[in-house]
């Protein structure tokens, strides 16, 4: 199967592509996306990979579906578009960044620029139906960005990879610890963040690491 996504990310992928359970998927995502408002846009499902190519990754992480009200999701987990109000997770995160390095919060909620430095932001479900989170899960998406941290895994070394709360934790299994940083805490959603996101220090320890490894570290 052709899909349209970075050079790099099709070659490591193509065979994942061409897998039957992959085609039932685009078909179901098709039919979803003719007949239901779904999002991100279309030619944004694979943002993510689009803006970070595999040789760059240094970062990975990991959310669980993508934001499901119009105007939201770009393709990019925790990312909004620009001009689009905060979700409280996204709050929670420019906080702790700001509590990190005692930056200002910034005015937009896009994390492209992140994408573009090598963070690779990546929701398991790369599709939603409007006003219905988790409503694409258990449809072949799982399965797909397992391979893909999997590919991670096997390419990139020195990698530090984010895992918020028990959903992204369970992805763990798939990461050699030896060889990269894997950093836990509870997830960032209000719900949570104060047991152990808020303070967590996670994205000064992603910098240390990065540059003890000769890695230019991440402009949060």
């Amino acid at each position: 199967m052709n899909v349209r996504i970075e050079n790099s990310w099709k070659q490591c992928l193509q065979d994942e592509f061409d897998k039957p359970y992959f085609e039932l998927l685009t078909d179901y995502v098709r039919r979803e996306y003719g007949s239901q408002t779904v999002y991100p846009p279309a030619r944004l499902i694979f943002n993510a990979f689009d803006l970070c190519p595999l040789d760059n990754v240094k970062v990975v992480i990991l959310g669980q579906d993508p934001y499901h009200e119009p105007g939201q999701a770009e393709g990019l987990c925790f990312s909004v578009a620009d001009g689009v109000h905060f979700p409280p997770s996204l709050q929670n995160i420019f906080k702790e960044i700001s509590d990190e390095f005692g930056t200002p919060i910034p005015t937009s909620g896009s994390l492209r620029r992140w994408a573009q430095q090598g963070v690779l932001l990546l929701n398991a479900t790369l599709t939603v139906r409007a006003h219905l989170a988790g409503s694409h899960q258990g449809v072949g998406w799982e399965t797909f960005t397992d391979r893909v941290i999997t590919e991670v895994n096997r390419h990139r070394k020195n990698v530090v990879y984010m895992l918020w709360g028990s959903y992204a934790q369970r992805k763990g299994v798939l990461i050699d610890k030896r060889d990269n940083l894997v950093l836990q805490s509870a997830h960032p959603s209000p719900l949570s963040a104060y047991r152990g996101f808020m303070g967590n220090g996670h994205f000064k320890k992603a910098n240390e690491y990065l540059t003890a490894h000769g890695i230019t570290p991440i402009q949060w």
